[in-house]
């Protein structure tokens, strides 16, 4: 489904050998001329920029000396290839972080109308859960439909913005405007100069917010940097995975999440642990769910991954909310709700696991929607911990057991239900992780004339309820 892709880029894109990509900057904001002299060695030019005074181009190896040596030109540097950052697996994430106390309570915010700029692998334009698709760009056919051939795109878009429509999935922000920038290609990979491309676009576009699930831990260079800082400094706030380990751990952020204009995110489970894979480092700001996350597929299907690309949008989602949200001026710079406000919102509001504080792990901790984007005009103040249940109740047939609860509580977002094997049992594990105001549940495919025991408790953000009483019952022989 999704490429697990994390390794350095190589500089040279599809075609003859001796020809090279590379981004150009130049001592002016380049033009025709510009244009002209990089033609004039040979050279294809892909993308003139406004965004940066730099050209994305192909030149022959032999001529990047000559053309370094231009007193127009300050800087050539390699186009270094870009990867979807993910694995692979299945899902619960928005109720995790409270989103759906946002939607349903006054004033239900849903981020209408925010625009959300997804720079991935396209997006389904016709899957019923992706109707706010409001435009975009395919940089690497060169046209306006930009298509998912890969798949990527459209699972991070479905994050972010899925439709509260019934059936399918649910996004953290279901009324934001999604532009999709094409910028991974069917194997999942693409160039940093298409990227930077899809930041000026998105500017231009009236996007509010980027989400970045890709990467590289190969430096591009300082263009692409520059291209990240001038966006923000505009107003546009960037979220990025922190990139994934192909193997056993990584304590290095990937590109471009490792600069400062772009919020981090690590990749957390349904037990609010950090992923072993979820690349760790000091850059790292958020964690958010990313294990086994159920979204959206082309074909107007869904599929479920794992992978820090699947963290950032639940992130991206949250800072729309946030954006809508009436929020104040937090950094003192006599502006409300700028991107630097909803930036600080979330790291104040974020629930702290790991060491005290930020971490290499969670940064400041795994984002809470329910307090980031309510009551925004005041001190934000965490749910409480939800009333654990009661009254359970078990009862055994052939190959199943049935349970049965009471809901003491208003606030909790998921039930969780544990089991444990054998008469007496005490070594329970986690097999079901249910809706609010679910008060039943059919454990089934269990052996014949075999023991469980069960224990029930409620969660929100703020943490996990008590247990409900153990019971234990047998599975009927026949």
């Amino acid at each position: 489904m999704l490429s697990l892709a994390f390794s350095a880029g190589l500089l040279a894109q599809p075609g003859p050998p001796d020809r090279v990509a590379v981004i150009i900057g130049f001592e002016r904001q380049p033009g025709a001329s510009e244009e002209a002299l990089v033609r004039a060695m040979g050279g294809t030019v892909r993308h003139t920029y406004r965004i940066i005074p730099a050209i994305a181009a192909t030149l022959p190896q032999r001529a990047i000396e000559a053309l370094g040596n231009h007193p127009l030109v300050s800087v050539i540097e390699p186009d270094v290839r870009l990867y979807a950052l993910d694995e692979y697996s299945e899902a619960w994430g928005v109720a995790k972080i409270g989103a759906r106390l946002v939607h349903e309570t006054s004033p239900f915010n849903k981020g209408a109308g925010l625009a959300v700029c997804v720079i991935d692998s396209g997006i389904d334009t016709d899957h019923p859960d992706l109707k706010t698709h409001a435009g975009g760009w395919d940089y690497v056919n060169g046209d306006n439909d930009p298509a998912d051939d890969n798949g990527h795109g459209t699972h991070v878009a479905g994050s972010i913005a899925a439709l509260l429509n019934g059936p399918g999935v649910v996004g953290v922000a279901p009324e934001a405007k999604i532009l999709a920038y094409k910028i991974l290609d069917a194997s999942g990979s693409g160039y940093f100069s298409n990227a930077i491309a899809a930041l000026q676009d998105c500017q231009a576009a009236g996007g509010k917010i980027t989400n970045n699930s890709y990467g590289s831990s190969q430096d591009p260079g300082t263009l692409v940097r520059q291209a990240f800082d001038n966006a923000y400094n505009a107003g546009i706030l960037h979220v990025a995975s922190a990139g994934n380990a192909a193997f056993l751990t990584c304590n290095e952020v990937s590109y471009p999440a490792k600069y400062d204009s772009v919020i981090a995110v690590g990749a957390t489970d349904s037990g609010d642990t950090i992923a072993r894979w979820s690349c760790k480092g000091a850059e790292v700001e958020l964690a958010a769910p990313g294990v086994n996350i159920k979204s959206t597929y082309p074909n107007d299907t869904y599929a479920t991954a794992s992978g820090t690309s699947m963290a950032s949008p639940h992130v991206a989602g949250t800072a729309a909310l946030v954006f809508n949200c009436g929020l104040g001026d937090l950094n003192g710079d006599g502006n409300l709700g700028t991107n630097i406000d909803v930036r600080l919102r979330m790291q104040q509001t974020a629930l702290d696991w790991g060491a005290a504080g930020r971490d290499t792990s969670y940064g400041f901790g795994r984002v809470q929607a329910d307090v980031a984007a309510r009551n925004c005009g005041t001190q934000p103040q965490p749910p409480s911990v939800p009333n654990a249940p009661s009254n359970l109740a078990v009862t055994g047939g052939r190959n199943y057991i049935a349970l049965g609860w009471r809901d003491n509580s208003d606030n909790e977002t998921n039930f969780e239900v544990w089991r444990c094997t054998g008469s007496g049992c005490t070594n329970f594990a986690l097999i079901a992780t249910l809706s609010a105001n679910t008060t039943a549940y059919t454990n089934s495919g269990l052996k014949r004339s075999t023991t469980y025991g069960y224990k029930v408790r409620a969660t929100n953000s703020a943490g996990a309820s008590g247990y409900t009483e153990v019971k234990y019952a047998t599975t009927t022989a026949r």
